[in-house]
């Protein structure tokens, strides 16, 4: 509407900006303009030839955009396609009849992954489109999925959680069709993000979303050969074949040889290979030649952005007449946006996310809102707005609560929001392999060229997606729910901004893996964050509590659920196991909660305006431990179950294959066993985290005598139930050492403690052999491992520690770290890997030796199958000659076992010559740690943000702490642990190297005292102790 040659828009239109120029107007509208601010019709105003450049760059400047190359102007021609705005042809030739054209200002290229986003104004942006497409319906999802979009949306709207207030918020905006079946869903997911600032809410908004199908996509319809009607869609990987909203098929840029399109046809060329069945060529019938040429052009710009290194050059005009199209992308790829703003080659613009607080009654289904009207501040030089009446400038109104505003919706055909069953893992960068040069066109009149000009393919950003590629890095799982965490997880509140940026975003936590932030950003970052040690004292509760809370679900929910679908279990057993996981799970979830909370009001994010001494965590700890004294009758049962469990499982063929295929699945990263005993663990780790806290707060301080109370509480409870966790820590090492073996019967027996296990070399006829050795405190087994499916060890032989003897005996068969272990009835020479692994051996079975000579007599018998050799060494040399092929023979066991995980700790030190002892295991126990992560590779440049859990002596990496299961895990047993060189660059405060044989990771940690806490766990798993110090560590450390 034009009031005295202003422009004003009205509550009911969209919010447009005029382009003017000799060449007539067109209508402009811009993702979070607001609707009350008015662009000077000066400052869009290209000349007539101008090309499309210089309207996309003014557009860009005008928002202060550094990051626009995400970003497009797309508009309707003069036959009603909607295309992007070219760059390198004139305005006028493009859009003919300006008068009746509205030009929008949208997201073209989205990343694989939002964190590459350097730019909290990017991300914002990114977040209206997500919106926008939600309401709009482009965005499918399911209902669980669309309330957490929502939930997050709301977030950034109005702040905090309020029934009364979200439930009115709602009534006055619809976000997606038929809201009110997810107003009760969206009020619980919104409950869970207390303390999350809008700019967090943006970040969770977009991690939701990009897990979705439809994320980013644009549809165009066409047919195949057979006549079905399809749709076709171009993505950072490649193009997309949807039938309705389904995928069901994909063309990576790596396969992709040519693409070309001849009138209305269009062609996809691919690389030849002998295992696919597709044809050389496939092609795809559109509606006309402007739609398939459209449609060629988005493959073209998606190819050069996301796969080349730099801008594509331009073709020598030819002399005579041209051939095909000339068309090319214009522009910065992803790789020189990423490169352009990692290297801080522009200027810093302070740009601030505030709550919307306007509680609107328009709808967005028909007319999106956005949270408010935020522009980057800047300089009165360079600002080129001019404002209605009774507006004020955005540094004013940055001061205030932000006006409500319109936002541009993309035009689209109706479409239908069917659900999706499952979204399918996160778009990746397209693989490594060489691809093809920008693809070509073909003409209508003229085919289009063969030969493919070389190119230099951009090499795949960092992702999380997908870590295989490295034989020491065992991948698990690729998380392929595009969906909703629990309702009960507490979403992070994540770390704080320098004291440039309003948004924590820029963190080295949510840094992109593919630029690291500058170093005046993390000096900033340190000055604006708390310094005390006591608050990452309690960051760790908190994110060792998100870790415990997955893992109480692991049973509480995933193993429940399973166990709901199948009648395998007794009725006695679950009554037993469940009962008593419940209410641990709802305890901690409100317990997890009150820590979040209390970080927020330490860190002042919190928008609750209440003011206190909230800088300590001592009185949040001693309410919920005198709060878990009331739960120490489901604590005592947990051993219990583990027996019961493990009775039943050997009664019961069928359960016992139940709980092995349970154990497959990607949640149970861990053998089911382990997360029986995790309540018992945790405790050990909160009397840890309240010693530290106790030893560094001074006697006088605020938050000393809480911790001190809370202190003398866990210790108490750990004391009670000392005995009953060093027991069941055995029964469960047994029972997961009985699952890796083959041909044994009788592992489990009252009185076996299971003392060390690891790789030694026998020395044999063929000479030294590798074997898998097991030491109890009656008993050395050794085996062998057979390319089997079960990946399980098969005993050899056995060697009764009633009455053995043990020597060096180096000098006498001259091999390296040799020792000789005489039986009374079979003596055997091993040899290993290194001297201190062979001081650790004779230590550790000199102790068993003792022991079993203590005991009332000789063991009885461990095998089931076979009997021990009665061989002198110098008989046993020609008979023990045990062939890995052997295994195929022992059909007895094989035939009852399913499939078996690779990856267990007998395994690891198989391959790395290792071993590990049971005070590993205890000393594992009380160091694991979670935590965000930045991770670097030996050859990237960049830093990659992860969630990382230690436990068990491995990493595990997930993308966020809201992700079920991991995508990765690296065993450390064999790591060396170091601090990088001055010679290698890394130049970064708070970094670690992990490293063994060729294989290097760098990591990153956020504090001096998150540093230290990674250090110190890893190194309890890169260094292997001796049963002597198993002793004293018992004594010295209760559980």
């Amino acid at each position: 509407m034009s009031r005295g040659g202003r422009v004003v828009a009205s509550p009911a239109d969209p919010v447009c900006t005029p382009l003017t120029g000799r060449w007539g107007a067109a209508w402009f509208v811009c993702l979070g303009a607001s609707s009350r601010d008015v662009c000077n019709p000066g400052s869009l105003c290209p000349q007539q030839r101008a090309p499309g450049k210089v309207l996309f760059d003014a557009v860009c400047n005008h928002l202060n955009l550094v990051e626009g190359d995400y970003f497009g102007l797309e508009f309707p021609d003069h036959r009603k396609i909607v295309v992007w705005l070219d760059l390198l042809k004139p305005i006028v030739k493009q859009i003919r009849r300006p008068k009746h054209v509205l030009v929008k200002f949208v997201v073209k290229f989205f990343p694989p992954d939002h964190t590459q986003l350097q730019e909290e104004l990017t991300r914002y942006l990114f977040a209206l489109q997500v919106k926008q497409d939600l309401a709009q319906g482009r965005l499918t999802c399911n209902d669980t999925s669309a309330a957490l979009l929502i939930s997050h949306i709301v977030q950034s709207e109005i702040g905090d959680f309020d029934e009364a207030l979200d439930r009115e918020h709602l009534a006055k905006n619809k976000y997606v069709p038929q809201q009110d079946a997810l107003e009760d869903k969206i009020v619980e997911f919104h409950h869970s993000h207390i303390g999350q600032t809008p700019a967090e809410s943006d970040f969770q908004l977009l991690e939701v979303a990009r897990r979705l199908e439809m994320y980013g996509i644009r549809l165009h319809p066409a047919k195949d050969r057979e006549g079905t009607k399809i749709n076709l869609a171009v993505a950072n990987t490649g193009i997309l074949v949807f039938q309705g909203f389904t995928k069901i098929n994909a063309f990576n840029w790596a396969k992709v040889r040519k693409l070309s399109f001849k009138r209305k046809r269009f062609l996809i060329k691919l690389r030849p290979d002998v295992n696919s069945s597709y044809q050389d060529t496939l092609e795809f019938l559109m509606a006309g030649r402007d739609f398939c040429k459209s449609f060629w052009k988005i493959c073209v710009e998606h190819h050069a952005f996301f796969r080349l290194f730099e801008e594509p050059k331009p073709k020598p005009k030819p002399v005579l007449f041209s051939r095909g199209s000339s068309f090319r992308f214009s522009g910065r790829t992803q790789k020189q946006v990423l490169d352009y703003v990692k290297e801080g080659g522009h200027k810093k613009v302070q740009f601030e996310r505030k709550h919307s607080k306007i509680h609107s009654t328009r709808s967005l289904v028909s007319q999106p809102t956005a949270p408010n009207s935020e522009v980057p501040k800047q300089s009165p030089q360079s600002a080129s707005l001019t404002f209605g009446e009774g507006t004020e400038s955005p540094s004013a109104q940055s001061c205030q609560q932000a006006k409500e505003t319109k936002v541009c919706t993309l035009e689209s055909g109706p479409r239908q929001s069917p659900a999706l069953s499952k979204s399918p893992p996160g778009s990746k960068a397209a693989d490594g392999t060489t691809a093809a040069a920008p693809p070509e066109e073909e003409d209508e009149e003229e085919g289009g060229k063969d030969g493919i000009r070389p190119s230099n393919p951009q090499p795949p950003q960092p992702s999380t997606g997908s870590l295989t590629g490295s034989p020491h890095l065992s991948e698990l799982s690729i998380n392929s729910q595009g969906g909703a965490a629990p309702a009960n997880v507490t979403l992070s509140p994540n770390l704080s901004p320098d004291n440039k940026q309003a948004s924590p975003l820029i963190s080295p936590l949510l840094n992109d893996q593919a630029c690291p932030r500058t170093d005046d950003e993390e000096e900033g970052r340190r000055k604006r964050f708390p310094t005390d040690k006591a608050y990452y004292i309690a960051k760790e509760v908190s994110t060792t509590e998100r870790t415990y809370l997955k893992d109480l679900e692991v049973i509480a929910s995933w193993f429940q659920s399973t166990v709901s679908k199948e009648d395998s279990m007794p009725e006695a057993l679950k009554s037993l196991i469940f009962p008593n996981f419940e209410p641990l799970h709802k305890f901690h979830t409100n317990f997890l909660k009150e820590i979040e909370q209390r970080l927020a009001l330490w860190e002042g994010r919190s928008n609750a305006h209440i003011r206190g001494d909230y800088q300590r965590i001592g009185d949040v700890m001693l309410k919920n431990i005198q709060g878990m004294k009331h739960l120490a009758a489901h604590l005592w049962k947990h051993s219990e179950a583990l027996e019961a469990l493990e009775t039943s499982i050997k009664g019961s063929r069928r359960l016992e294959h139940f709980c092995r295929d349970f154990e497959l699945q990607k949640v149970c990263y861990l053998p089911l066993n382990t997360f029986l005993l995790r309540p018992l663990h945790r405790l050990m780790h909160y009397k840890q985290v309240l010693e530290r806290l106790c030893k560094h707060h001074p006697p006088n301080h605020a938050d000393f005598r809480d911790c001190r109370a809370a202190l003398a509480e866990i210790t108490e409870m750990v004391a009670q139930l000392h005995g009953t966790m060093i027991k069941m820590e055995n029964f469960q090492k047994l029972h997961e050492l009985k699952k890796d073996l083959i041909g044994i019967d009788n592992l489990v027996i009252p009185g076996r403690e299971f003392i060390r296990l690891g790789s030694l070399s026998k020395l044999s006829g063929k000479g030294l052999q590798q074997r898998m050795f097991f030491l109890f405190n009656d008993v050395l087994l050794y085996t062998s491992r057979g390319l089997t499916a079960s990946n399980q060890f098969k005993v050899h032989g056995q060697l009764p520690l009633y009455g053995m003897t043990i020597e060096e005996s180096e000098e006498e068969w001259g091999v390296p770290h040799c020792l000789t272990l005489r039986g009374q009835r079979q003596s055997i020479i091993v040899a290993a890997s290194s001297r201190s692994e062979m001081e650790k051996w004779l230590e550790d079975i000199q102790m068993a030796i003792d022991l079993a000579e203590k005991s009332n007599g000789p063991t009885p018998e461990l095998l089931a199958s076979s009997p021990p050799d009665n061989k002198s060494p110098d008989e046993a040399t020609a008979a023990d000659q045990e062939s890995e092929d052997d295994l195929s023979a022992s059909r007895t066991s094989l035939e009852r076992q399913a499939p078996h995980r690779g990856n267990t700790m007998v395994h690891v030190c198989w391959h790395r010559s290792t071993s590990v002892s049971m005070v590993d295991f205890s000393i594992a126990v009380e160091n694991q740690l979670s935590g965000n992560l930045l991770r670097k590779f030996k050859n990237s440049n960049g830093w990659q943000k992860l969630w990382v859990v230690f436990t068990n002596f491995c990493l595990f990496f997930y993308k966020s702490h809201q992700d079920s299961h991991p995508l990765a895990s690296l065993p450390l047993l064999g790591y060396s642990l170091t601090i990088p060189s001055e010679s290698e660059n890394i130049h970064k405060d708070y970094v670690f190297k992990l490293h063994f044989k060729s294989h290097v990771y760098y990591f990153r940690a956020e504090s001096e005292y998150t540093f230290e806490r990674w250090m110190e766990v890893i190194r309890s798993a890169t260094s292997s102790a001796s049963r002597a110090h198993s002793l004293s560590h018992k004594e010295s450390h209760l559980y």
